[in-house]
């Protein structure tokens, strides 16, 4: 017996599963379209949900949490694959109607109405999908209704399993492609990730990962990535139109159901008593929403080009087989990533320092390059590092006057798109990357970084490498000196005093930010105290605090802001 609230943190779970593999069975995907999107469709579809059922009171009836997610993923379910799994949990609210808790024999009732209303909602029923796999898992459910919960979806698991081992004896495609399919292989992700709260594990942790990982070699001329199993003149129906229609009193979906069907392919029509979730592989969605308002009101568009998804993919597949032979030659620190059309944004940088690098890793850079003042890297060494990105975009962010044209060298010769933030220090590639919008355009997100970073003052402590003069008196090697936005403006031999009045110098009126960050030369206990003197010089409203970056040459660096 389980009550709503572990069936709530069941379906959490595998709502968590699911997101965190939606790459692996993206990859999956071949059929009806090799579009490669079934694992994200899927999460989105199910993630829906996670916001209302978060919402609800452990108190929380099998009837409540049920229904609460079969609501939320109606509205929210997306794509093919996504409008099956929003059925198949339909099941469940109807099921556990007006229940408090739930044995296996309601699970078991559930799982069968799922598969029963996503049979009836497809126009034809293609055996070897997501369709077998849960039918086969229901019957598997229907014998086992003696047993506990635990037990019963275990078995559930091991007949889905089978079944999605199977699909493509019955369905040649994913054969030719040497895959199992994409959508059985999501829904059983989503009953793992369930199975985890059912046996008392807990819920499944959610990935707090800032960007999607690139894709395994291990995919290349597989799945998606097979370059032969179709062209793109194959795909009559090119776009995948899907809409949410706020219903008409009296409005006959069926009817509107028919003319899909007339007119499209892969048509899945889910309706409740106010919305219908209207999904379609169509040459023109136009006519399909032309005809759709004529029976309510339509919200939440998508229209995809499958077309260009399909180019994307092949493209993308010739980057994997490269990808592949320079993970097998292993020549470089930065291997070769092909480029994944769902990634719009990556970062690489140049700065030097274990300190600095963990710093930038910390804020969404996917390469760091060591290099900067006395070491600067080379094209070849930049290049390499926006290569092993697997974004659409690459952002580069210098970090030094000196290693700005390299990198807009390695901007021409890249297979990517590449943008080169003019970044002249460490702290202004800090703050460029603390102004980045991941739902803003390239090239507005370049402009609106490098205004935030331009802002930023930058203080640098060093050291005289030779005899030299400055302002008309000489400078003695190993002589400190004091630099403010490039250019010196103190010399002398106490450090610590160099450093709190550099810092001190360089504040404004309208300062709210100083961070010292310290180099290799320096202990932490040193960085600390100077960080202290720093603070008491500065401090009243400015908020001063201390990174140990690692870098050579520089004792300290002073970001003003």
């Amino acid at each position: 017996m389980i009550t709503g609230q572990t069936l709530r943190d069941a379906i959490l779970s595998g709502a968590n599963n699911i997101a965190n593999q939606r790459t692996r069975v993206d990859e999956l995907n071949v059929f009806p379209v090799p579009d490669g999107d079934t694992g994200t469709n899927m999460s989105m579809t199910i993630g829906a949900a996670r916001a209302e059922l978060e919402n609800l009171p452990d108190s929380c009836t099998v009837a409540e949490a049920s229904k609460t997610a079969a609501s939320a993923m109606l509205r929210g379910a997306r794509g093919n694959s996504g409008v099956i799994t929003s059925l198949l949990f339909r099941g469940f609210s109807k099921a556990l109607k007006d229940k408090t808790t739930a044995d296996a024999a309601d699970l078991a009732a559930a799982l069968k109405m799922g598969v029963e209303a996503a049979y009836k909602a497809v126009m034809k029923p293609t055996e070897g999908t997501i369709l077998t796999v849960s039918r086969l898992a229901a019957e598997r459910a229907a014998e086992c209704t003696g047993m506990d919960i635990p037990e019963m979806w275990e078995n559930t698991l091991a007949a889905g399993q089978a079944a999605l081992d199977d699909t493509p004896n019955l369905l040649p495609v994913l054969k030719k492609a040497g895959v199992v399919d994409a959508g059985g292989q999501g829904i059983m992700v989503i009953f793992e990730g369930m199975q985890q709260v059912f046996a008392g594990k807990g819920i499944v942790a959610g990935a707090e990962v800032a960007a999607k990982p690139k894709v395994s070699s291990e995919a290349a001329g597989k799945g998606v990535f097979a370059d032969d199993l179709m062209k793109v003149e194959d795909i009559k129906n090119g776009y995948c139109t899907q809409f949410l229609l706020h219903k008409e009193e009296n409005a006959s979906v069926e009817r509107l159901r028919a003319f899909l069907e007339s007119n499209g392919d892969s048509v899945v029509v889910i309706e409740d008593d106010d919305v219908a979730n209207c999904h379609v592989h169509t040459s023109d969605p136009g006519m399909m929403l032309s005809e759709a308002i004529k029976y309510g009101y339509l919200t939440n568009f998508k229209i995809e080009n499958m077309h260009e998804q399909f180019l994307a993919r092949q493209k993308q597949a010739k980057g994997l087989e490269k990808q592949a032979e320079a993970e097998e030659k292993k020549d470089s620190e930065f291997v070769y990533a092909a480029v994944d059309p769902e990634r719009k944004y990556g970062f690489v940088a140049v700065a030097a320092g274990e300190g600095l690098k963990g710093v930038f890793t910390d804020l969404g850079v996917d390469a760091v390059v060591s290099g900067g003042q006395t070491m600067n890297p080379s094209t070849e060494d930049i290049l390499a590092a926006i290569q092993s990105v697997p974004a659409k975009t690459v952002l580069v962010l210098p970090n030094n006057k000196n290693i700005i044209m390299a990198s807009e060298q390695a901007q021409k010769l890249a297979d990517r798109k590449v943008i080169v933030l003019p970044t002249r220090t460490i702290p202004q590639g800090m703050t460029a990357m603390l102004n980045f919008d991941p739902d803003t355009a390239p090239e507005e997100n370049a402009v609106n970084m490098m205004a935030a970073a331009d802002q930023v003052g930058t203080g640098l402590i060093t050291y005289a490498a030779r005899d030299s003069e400055f302002d008309g008196k000489p400078i003695k090697k190993g002589e400190i000196m004091a630099l403010e936005n490039g250019k010196i403006v103190a010399t002398g031999t106490d450090i610590v005093k160099m450093t709190y009045r550099l810092a001190r110098a360089m504040r404004k009126k309208d300062t709210q930010f100083i961070t010292v960050i310290s180099g290799c030369d320096v202990s932490d206990e040193e960085a600390e105290h100077t960080t202290d003197m720093v603070r008491a010089k500065c401090g009243g409203n400015i908020e001063v605090s201390h990174i140990s970056g690692g870098q050579p040459v520089y004792y300290y660096m002073i970001s003003v802001e």
